[in-house]
């Protein structure tokens, strides 16, 4: 399954390049990075759980 999102802040500032992450019941699952549009693809297998996307922290070290 490809899960395709369009990443637009507030503050008109670029992600791009941001890794992402998309987590199923809070565990990771599949990751992204935001191309020069803001757009990101995750491919993930089908199932049942609550989705949720965040920002990988390993860009902080």
């Amino acid at each position: 399954m490809t899960i395709k999102l369009k990443l637009e802040l507030a503050s008109g500032q670029s992600m791009k390049g941001a890794p992402l992450e998309l987590l199923a019941d809070g565990k990771p699952i599949a990751s992204a990075i935001v191309d020069n549009q803001g757009q990101i693809r995750f491919d993930a297998r089908p199932g049942s759980a609550a989705l949720a996307v965040r920002v990988d922290r390993s860009i902080n070290k």
